[in-house]
């Protein structure tokens, strides 16, 4: 690693090939993080790179102390650059597009900072956020992260029992909210369900902080519980930044799991902030006079590290865009936003593509915007099929570039990287080379590696680069249980896949959706990738359903363009020949279905396991990020005209 490229905190490109770094960071691991800690600032250096005395407990930067706001905002003001746009907040939905400088958001942050210390914030203490897509929810974090304390950001479309149950596990200090927040066709009560969730809760927080949007609505506090924004900017005094040791906890982030207890990622300041501050430029290709956008939400980990963390540690600008793909008001927005803020970098997930694609396939609303500002697309967060990523490429004229992670890695395992000049345009459905520091094997289900193109479980050797969850919160045995135990001396990716003769990782589908039929072991990807070959599909989702010979067999419901007049029936049979002559006759392909729309997660995930369940005439419990639980009145009339659902219970939503 060469350290005399680093300037102001940034690497613009690699000056070593891909294959020598990524080497150096696997055979030697304390010299190559070591350098790149010198891509921050430490208030203490470090002490000890690695220490990893007690794995999976592995520590970064012992004894190294610093702080994440600090990274993000004050260094930016003492280099001269406080009148930059940090952030360019983007909501159609409110009818406001605001520019925040660098400038502002320190006042802001060191005055809402001093308010919160005031209240008796102190580092260690938990903050839980309950904010949408705007500014403030930015500024609250990195207030909180400006004493030392730890935030938890619950994302905004969850319900008052998911809210309570962050609240009881993490047992904040405080609780920072907006009083609403938008939705296409409503206004979505934050300070109600917060109000509903304290309530339920067996830990009571001090007091809630509300953030008044006055243009929306207006709420009226309760004089018990609540104090406003503004008057907690005037309690105190702006505060000076909090350094704490590297392996001290940056955020608590909960995600979903099979298990019924809270699942906390708990995620280490010192590596993390040095992990995205080098993907920005490595595998992103992002340096500071760009404009980055990262269409995702805050309550997501991707908008932890790359709307919040990620662009403001090397000094760029953030886009955060309120709004939907294709209602807010039209098709356009994807475009408009690049047009109008000169957008250089694209990040989000497939599906809000397949959304552009079924309404406007042909571009007639975005056509009228120049995007010629726009050099790269990023997908993650599911599996992107062939025809969307080509759809991509041919309308953006731009490469479609797939990176693969995790909440609990909180940035890339496997990604094709702009700084080492990767190509990007790999082959098809891969998802890139592995990430330095990775050192990632495909195993068998007894533990042994799996043979070049074989499918099996995605593992990675320990020790976890820096950056990665430390361990779950008050939980280290079921951090061990979780992702340790299945395969001693490897961290558990829960995610099938295989690596072909020239490194190149393939995730094809979470463990839990590749389908075995028969013995045989078949990706859902594999045959949703078919299936949308066909011109008249937009989106689908496979999953298995039980057979009696065969044990299962795959399912296909599929959503048709927008104007489709083909019937349905010669569809499914034409899809069924598609299957049969790309995957073959093994597949046991014979089951397909059209519905109006398919149940997805807020953030893009296909509800596989739930359609698969209520197939069984199981009872589906839905969470509440579920983008539109009505899918299933119309999946539920298609699994019946195939024979399944015949007995089904409605699912029902958590509330």
């Amino acid at each position: 690693m060469d350290t005399k490229k680093l300037k102001n905190g940034h690497l613009p490109v690699e000056n070593l090939p891909y294959s020598e770094v990524y080497k150096q960071s696997i055979e030697n691991p304390e010299e190559f993080w070591g350098n790149l800690g010198k891509l921050v600032h430490w208030d203490r250096p470090f002490k000890r790179v690695l220490d990893n005395d007690h794995p999976p407990f592995t520590r970064w930067y012992c004894g190294g102390y610093l702080n994440a706001c600090y990274n993000a905002i004050d260094r930016h003001i003492l280099a001269g650059k406080g009148n930059k746009v940090a952030l360019i907040h983007d909501s159609p939905l409110a009818n406001i597009v605001r520019h925040v400088t660098y400038q502002e958001l320190y006042d802001q942050v060191s005055l809402l900072a001093g308010g919160l210390q005031k209240l008796g914030v102190r580092k260690g203490d938990r903050v839980v956020i309950y904010m949408p897509l705007i500014p403030e929810t930015i500024m609250a974090m990195l207030a909180t992260a400006r004493l030392g304390a730890v935030h938890s950001v619950v994302f905004g479309g969850f319900a008052a029992s998911e809210l309570t149950t962050r609240i009881e596990h993490a047992e904040p200090k405080v609780v920072i909210a907006a009083n609403c927040g938008l939705e296409p066709t409503r206004i979505v009560k934050y300070l109600d369900i917060l109000h509903e969730a304290v309530e339920k809760s067996k830990w009571k927080p001090l007091c809630n902080i509300v953030f008044q949007r006055e243009s929306i609505c207006k709420n009226a506090l309760n004089s018990k519980t609540d104090i406003n924004w503004n008057t907690v900017l005037h309690l105190g005094q702006p505060v000076d930044c909090v350094p704490v040791e590297a392996n001290d906890p940056l955020y608590i982030l909960y995600t979903s799991g099979t298990t019924n207890k809270p699942k906390g990622v708990l995620r280490p300041v010192g590596g993390h902030i040095v992990t995205l501050t080098y993907t920005m430029s490595t595998i992103y290709g992002i340096n500071p006079d760009d404009v980055w956008w990262n269409a995702s939400d805050l309550g997501w980990v991707v908008g932890h590290s790359y709307i919040c963390y990620g662009p403001l540690l090397i000094g760029a600008t953030s886009v955060m865009y309120e709004g939907k793909p294709d209602r807010t008001p039209d098709p356009g927005q994807y475009f408009r936003i690049i047009h109008d803020h000169k957008v250089n970098a694209l990040f989000s997930v497939p599906t809000a593509f397949r959304v552009i694609r079924r309404v406007d396939s042909e571009i007639q609303y975005g056509s009228k915007y120049d995007i010629s500002s726009l050099r790269t697309v990023f997908i993650a967060g599911e599996h992107c099929d062939l025809e969307t990523k080509s759809w991509i490429e041919k309308i953006f004229k731009v490469p479609a570039v797939n990176n693969w992670w995790q909440t609990e890695t909180g940035s890339a395992i496997t990604a094709s990287c702009l700084g080492f000049g990767q190509n990007l345009y790999p082959p098809n459905g891969c998802s890139g080379f592995p990430f330095v520091g990775y050192n990632i094997k495909v195993l068998r289900d007894d533990g042994k590696e799996a043979s070049t193109g074989e499918l099996g479980r995605i593992a990675v050797k320990l020790p976890l680069p820096p950056g990665t969850l430390s361990t779950l919160f008050r939980n280290d045995e079921l951090f061990e249980k979780v992702y340790f135990s299945s395969f001693p001396g490897y961290y558990d990716t829960m995610d099938a896949g295989y690596i072909d003769l020239n490194g190149y990782v393939f995730v094809t589908a979470r463990d839990d959706d590749v389908i075995n039929v028969a013995g045989h072991r078949i990706s859902t990807s594999s045959l949703e990738d078919a299936v949308l070959r066909h011109p008249d599909v937009a989106d689908c989702a496979v999953f298995g359903v039980p057979e009696p010979t065969k044990g299962l067999v795959p399912l296909c419901l599929y959503v048709t363009k927008l104007g489709t007049m083909r019937p349905k029936a010669k569809l499914s049979v034409e899809l069924i020949k598609i299957i049969r002559d790309v995957i073959g006759p093994i597949a046991a392909f014979r089951l397909a279905a059209q519905v109006d729309g398919l149940p997805r997660t807020r953030s893009g995930k296909t509800m596989r396991k739930a359609m698969a369940d209520f197939a069984k005439n199981e009872q589906v419990h839905l969470p509440g990020t579920i983008e539109d639980a009505s899918v299933f009145i119309d999946i539920k009339r298609a699994l019946q005209e195939l024979g399944y659902a015949m007995n089904a219970p409605d699912p029902i939503v958590k509330l």
